[in-house]
């Protein structure tokens, strides 16, 4: 039977083989153009069911290949026998076969289930005689029925139970038809019987097919035994019907004519093997990508590229370097607000299926997956800002600006699958600004509130003018230099707040079993206790410790017996410990980098568990979507099963200022000079430049023809919506936000479509993402009562949340062709795979582009841990 690649019932006859690509004879596809030229030929038939396409078939031959009314008697109740179909069957029936068949085997005295090949008269012979049957383009091989000793029935009008209970159907793409080709030996034919049959309409023909559908071709040869010829010219017709090209040819032959050039146009395609280089029983494996139907038709083949979704791309249809894309999104209108209107007249039409295009189990994975992701950037870039800021702006900020910008900008922006997050350059100015505030006495948050009016201000102009244009000039070289940093970012801070764990929760490298007694821990409340000769005169004299006993009652301690007192008690009490092993956790550290480590590589090996070997399709996607979400989970669970007090994720649980010294609402005036507000406009334009580079960039990226959105995009609708956001958050005193590249990609890729159904040997076509806006949403909505979650949140440890950021930022870094090129450093030339490019660019070439892209990427490198930081997109 054939899909797209054959498959054959291995010699066992209990299983299908493996899909595979097709091997023919070469002279069997002339054989096969010999019968279709001498043979009879019936396009756009009329007929409702098999037997009236065999009676009309019969009863049509010219008159000098007409058969006598004996033998087409004989030959149309051979036709109309029921094919011996080859059963899919589960484990467990093929385990109750086995327990109810002891003479599995070749075992002597067990009757062989194809009995020698003896002629016998008859209806049996008949049954034997037709040896193979197929069906192409949705094929099915109808088994072989040599030498079966059971009779045979007549083929049902009707499709049977099985064919209808079949869960082989759901390999089938929707709206597939199938084809049937028949060939066998018949030893009362003198010549050869072929018949090439189009049916005006696609009809379902009862139980000939191993799945009820409906069938439009269908090929008979029959004739007097002849070896495996017959065979092979069936195998060479089936392939015929699965090629693309053919398939049109057939459809819309209207002559025979017609179909001999097509069978002359797959010949020129034709590549011969010759015989003595290998094996002809080797069954080659499908390939990963396959060149589209239009691509073969181009002079040269060779002028191809694989495209991301494993299509074919010519090397004349790709955009120019310096122009990647020209779609309208940035043409330029020649008005005011031109883009920023198309991009709302584009996106409008898509908004309610937005919603609707969410409800999808798919959706709710994602939503888990970037909330983790998005809680753990808060805190990080929280607790950050705190530092730099004297919390002026802390983790409590940071979550509320994540959820508010993060909500609105998913309901209004051009593209929603966008995530907004603090950044690395954004933090280095908000760290810089605060010090220049700090030395001039300026009110911080009030000079910070200008500026964001001013960026605010110069963003709407920038759209207005439509700046946003100048995208098109943003080439690989950029996007891949960008993307790089961003996620070795991801995976420097992931390693760094890792290695800071062995600073809070110290290893004991030198720790000898000799000197146990040495380590000791005390707790010394000498400070509290020296002046109470003193404080006895007073009422405010703190009290003297307590030990609480398990009937209830307590006792004080004096000050010289201590014993007794917790870590705890001892610091509620005024204390401080004393010893060498007072700062000793043991195993914490340790603990913490296997549940990193294990969090990062489960991820990873669930991520890929999809296009494994085991289970069925739907498990395998199922645990793949749910893949980070499964990953936390089991580290939790191993976390809670070591009981360790591992670092744990820390959420505000009060709605107030994290600086008891501001309020929810900045004023512009009244704490700095009234020129501070114009002076404001010179350091918002570089905040300017930062923003629309980093929002730019990213929504760039995301953009790519690769990941085949639909809905089309919004640069100049999304960064309105950034320059927007940023008033109400400099009103508010919360961070300002902007496109996160990580995360957002991250995102993307938790929402990645495959086709349903993929035949045998084929990989799952990839459809695109799932564009919506409601995970989103939902992200940011948990984000703002995540306030309210803090009781369960406290239970995921710190390092969990660290590997998945190490996932995210390894996954956005193997998914840019940077890579690939620094792995070609490594490789010597006769092992490096077959890349298109390779087949174009010298080799020298494309290590002088990879090594001066790696210089560019360390001098971003460099720059970014300076004070120069801030203004790092611009050198992007």
């Amino acid at each position: 039977r054939w899909i797209k690649f054959e498959e054959k019932v291995e010699d066992g006859g209990e299983r299908w083989s493996a899909p595979h690509v097709p091997a023919l004879p070469l002279h069997s596809l002339f054989q096969l153009r010999t019968c279709l030229q001498k043979g009879m030929m019936l396009l756009d038939l009329d007929a409702s069911s098999f037997k009236e396409i065999i009676d009309k078939a019969l009863s049509e031959q010219p008159e000098e290949a007409e058969l006598q009314p004996a033998l087409r008697e004989r030959l149309a109740n051979l036709l109309l026998l029921q094919p011996q179909h080859q059963p899919t069957k589960s484990l467990l029936q093929l385990l109750a076969e086995l327990g109810l068949s002891p003479c599995r085997g070749r075992k002597p005295g067990c009757p062989t289930r194809h009995p020698p090949a003896a002629s016998s008269p008859g209806r049996t012979h008949a049954g034997r005689s037709l040896a193979h049957g197929f069906c192409c383009f949705l094929p099915f091989f109808a088994g072989k029925a040599k030498g079966r000793s059971e009779p045979r029935t007549q083929l049902s009008e009707t499709p049977l139970k099985e064919q209808l209970r079949n869960r082989f159907k759901k390999k089938v793409p929707p709206g597939a038809e199938a084809a049937h080709v028949a060939v066998g030996e018949v030893e009362f034919l003198e010549k050869p019987f072929t018949a090439f049959i189009r049916l005006r309409r696609g009809v379902s023909l009862g139980s000939l097919a191993e799945v009820s559908l409906p069938s439009r071709f269908l090929f008979i040869l029959l004739g007097p035994p002849k070896a495996k010829a017959y065979h092979e010219v069936g195998r060479a017709m089936a392939t015929l019907l699965t090629d693309e090209l053919f398939q049109r040819v057939a459809w819309q032959a209207e002559h025979r004519e017609d179909l001999m050039a097509g069978i002359e146009a797959f010949l020129d395609e034709l590549i011969v093997l010759p015989p003595g280089k290998w094996d002809p029983s080797a069954r080659i494996p499908p390939p990963s990508c396959l060149p589209s139907p239009r691509r073969r038709t181009t002079a040269d083949p060779l002028d191809q590229q694989p495209h991301g979704n494993g299509a074919m791309t010519a090397a004349g249809d790709r955009a120019s370097p310096g122009h990647p894309r020209s779609g309208e999104e940035l043409e330029r209108t020649g008005r005011l607000f031109g883009g920023l209107l198309r991009d709302i007249r584009r996106k409008a039409p898509w908004y309610g299926s937005d919603f609707s295009d969410a409800l999808h189990p798919q959706c709710l994975s994602a939503v888990l997956y970037i909330y983790l992701a998005t809680v753990t950037n808060a805190i990080t870039f929280g607790g950050m800002l705190g530092d730099a800021t004297a919390n002026m702006q802390g983790v409590l900020e940071s979550f509320l600006g994540t959820a508010f910008a993060g909500f609105i900008f998913c309901l209004f922006s051009g593209q929603p699958l966008t995530i907004l997050s603090s950044t690395g350059p954004v933090l280095v100015f908000e760290r810089l600004l605060f010090s220049f505030s700090q030395d001039h006495s300026l009110d911080y948050l009030e000079f910070r509130l200008w500026i964001g009016l001013w960026v605010a201000f110069f963003g709407v102009v920038l759209v207005a003018t439509e700046a946003s244009h100048l995208v098109r000039y943003f080439t690989r070289f950029t996007e891949e230099g960008f993307c790089a940093l961003i996620s070795l970012i991801f995976i420097y801070d992931s390693l760094k707040k890792m290695l800071s764990l062995a600073d809070a929760f110290p290893i004991n490298w030198q720790y000898r079993l000799d000197n146990v007694t040495s380590y000791s821990c005390t707790c010394n409340l000498s400070r509290l206790f020296n002046p109470i000769l003193t404080c006895l005169t007073t009422l405010h004299c703190p009290p003297l410790p307590s030990v609480y006993h398990p009937d209830g009652t307590t006792t004080n301690l004096p000050p010289c017996h201590l014993a007794g007192l917790s870590r705890t008690q001892c610091l509620d009490q005024g204390g401080h410990l004393l010893g060498t092993s007072c700062q000793y956790v043991p195993d914490v550290t340790l603990i913490s980098f296997l549940l990193f480590g294990g969090t990062f590589l489960f991820c990873a090996a669930l991520k890929r568990f999809r296009s494994s070997r085991y289970f069925p399709v739907g498990v395998r996607k199922l645990v793949s979507d749910f893949a980070v979400i499964l990953a936390i989970l089991a580290s939790c669970t191993v976390d809670v099963f070591l009981g360790l007090e591992t670092p744990k994720l820390l959420v505000p649980s009060e709605l107030k200022p994290t600086n008891p010294a501001r309020g929810w609402i900045v004023f512009p005036f009244g704490a700095n000079p009234w020129w501070v507000c114009l002076v404001s406009a010179v350091p918002a334009v570089l905040v300017t430049i930062l923003i629309f580079m980093d929002q730019q960039i990213t929504a760039v990226i995301l953009n790519r023809r690769e990941y085949k959105l639909q809905k089309g995009a919004g640069f100049h609708l999304d960064l309105l919506c950034v320059s927007l956001l940023m008033v109400v958050t400099s009103v508010t005193g919360l961070p300002w936000y902007v496109s996160a590249t990580v995360i957002s990609l991250a995102h993307m890729e938790s929402l990645r479509k495959e086709s349903a159904t993929s035949a045998p040997g084929e990989h799952p076509e990839f459809l695109g993402i799932r564009e919506q806006r409601l995970t989103g949403l939902a992200v940011f909505t948990l984000m703002g009562v995540s306030v309210f979650m803090a009781p369960v949140l406290k239970h995921i440890p710190m390092p969990v949340l660290y590997g998945v950021f190490l996932h995210m930022g390894v996954t956005a870094l193997n998914s840019i062709q940077l890579m690939d090129r620094v792995r070609l450093l490594l490789m010597p030339a006769k092992h490096q795979p077959d890349l298109a490019y390779l087949r174009h660019v010298p080799l020298r070439r494309v290590h002088l582009f990879t090594v001066v892209q790696l210089l560019c990427l360390a001098l971003l490198w460099v720059l970014k841990s300076t004070v120069a930081a801030i203004i790092f997109p611009v050198m992007v």
